[in-house]
């Protein structure tokens, strides 16, 4: 077997180029070391629709079944899938063999341990790696285990539906785009038991990903769908990542809508619900998230980026929802998992129960709230970026500093968060003000000091 490169080893998920990184021999060996990790005796494993995905897939289950674990095959599924399936059907873990948002010629491992919580690189990616990389993978303690096929889609898309009253969704005119994902798998059940007229882009699954990349945050992969909303002059546009476990939301004007402020409108559609919660966000949103969230009787809960700590901080926390700027949204009542589907209908209940267009329940954080994006700054060596980040904190330090996830500094018109990547050397940059003026300039004012 040749050599595993450490590389693909990443703080959420393993990751990296096919054959070149991720190989059949690489998954064998992963699927030996997790069943280890875990001590698993049961697990499901499912797949995107990349065309390596099948064969990783298939890898991996040898792989766990040499080791003495029973696989449940789920087949081709959205990532959030297998979180219904592992949390539903009891089972020790799972893992999905997917690349997510990446171009079709990568590929890699999503992992869940028990109740669907995630392995990361601070628990659980490290000690495979480290096994696996040093061919010390713990010789099988049980026979090998059996195989299973089971099909879940239909109990997943009742527990989705479950989130929305359907029978108060307005017939919007919307536009779908799955880019050659597992969107394409999942929301022709869906928006089939909506009233809603829908325009349908990208919807044949194909891993090669003929029409653009399954990356709705990149402006080019939005184009299209961004030039059928004005053309049917739809109310919104609903765009999914390959994996379909993030979507993302174009008004109904062509804009494209931050994830700062999805998250927000998800708040208060969640505290519509059940008042009285707490709810989680990233430490780069908008503090419009924070406003909307007390607005509306609950309790906002800053948190560091990541989906490992977000979910652990909601089961500590009890809470109700958390989101993430990068389109990733969590909902207790779906395990503290993240899913793909409940925004979108939850965004469509919204706008139903309060009679007004995206557009519409935007404007006003719009009018308030002026966010930069993330900015990404290549650095030569992470040496350099801890060498900025602290020039930045020195800088700035007469506002409210804290290093939370990097650094972060807040003052009563404007603030940011300047952090290192955690897995190449890259800064990223999120900043906001009240004046758009006030946010380019500011923007302007750090970025210089991070690419002096």
């Amino acid at each position: 077997m040749s050599a595993i490169p450490p590389g693909i080893f990443k703080a959420y998920d393993i990751r990296g180029l096919y054959p070149d990184e991720i190989t059949e021999d690489g998954a064998r060996a992963i699927g030996r070391a997790y069943v280890a990790y875990l001590n698993a005796q049961r697990i499901a494993v499912s797949r995107d629709m990349r065309t390596s995905s099948p064969a990783l897939a298939a890898a991996f289950i040898e792989g766990a079944r040499a080791q003495g674990a029973t696989v449940v095959d789920y087949g081709m599924c959205a990532t959030d899938m297998l979180y219904f399936g592992v949390a539903r059907d009891r089972l020790d873990g799972g893992a999905q063999i997917t690349a997510s948002h990446n171009p079709g010629r990568y590929n890699g491992i999503k992992m869940v341990r028990k109740d669907a919580l995630p392995l990361s690189g601070d628990a659980g990616i490290g000690e495979i790696r480290d096994m696996v990389t040093s061919g010390r993978i713990p010789e099988p303690t049980r026979p090998p285990g059996g195989l299973e096929t089971s099909s879940i889609l239909d109990a997943y898309v009742e527990r989705v539906l479950g989130f929305v009253d359907t029978s108060a969704i307005k017939p919007f005119n919307v536009v779908l785009d799955a880019g050659g994902g597992m969107a394409g798998l999942v929301a022709p059940k869906l928006f089939a038991r909506l009233p809603c007229r829908t325009t349908k882009l990208c919807f044949e699954i194909d891993g090669t990903f003929p029409n653009h990349e399954a990356n709705p945050l990149l402006e080019e992969n939005r184009r299209d769908i961004v030039e059928r909303v004005i053309a049917e002059k739809a109310d919104v546009g609903i765009a999914w990542d390959g994996d379909a476990d993030r979507c993302f939301f174009i008004d109904g004007t062509g804009a494209f809508v931050a994830g700062d402020f999805i998250t927000a409108l998800l708040a208060e559609a969640a505290l519509r619900k059940t008042a009285g919660q707490k709810i989680i966000y990233d430490l780069r949103a908008s503090r419009a998230v924070k406003d909307t969230v007390e607005a509306h009787g609950g309790t906002a809960l800053m948190n560091r980026v990541g989906h490992a700590f977000i979910k652990r901080r909601m089961r500590e926390e009890h809470a109700l929802f958390a989101g993430e700027v990068t389109g990733h949204y969590y909902f207790r009542d779906f395990y503290y998992a993240d899913n793909g589907f409940i925004p979108a209908l939850l965004i469509l209940e919204l706008m139903s129960k309060k009679d007004r267009t995206l557009h519409a329940l935007l404007e006003p954080f719009r009018e308030r709230y002026f966010i930069s994006g993330e900015i990404n700054t290549p650095m030569s060596d992470m040496a350099k970026a801890s060498a900025r980040v602290k020039e930045l904190s020195e800088r700035y330090r007469d506002g409210h500093t804290y290093f939370l996830d990097g650094f972060s500094v807040e003052y009563p018109d404007w603030h940011f968060n300047v952090r290192e990547s955690n897995t190449e050397p890259i800064l990223r940059l999120n900043l906001e003000a009240t004046t758009r003026e006030m946010m380019e300039a500011k923007r302007d004012e750090v970025l210089a000091i991070i690419r002096a």
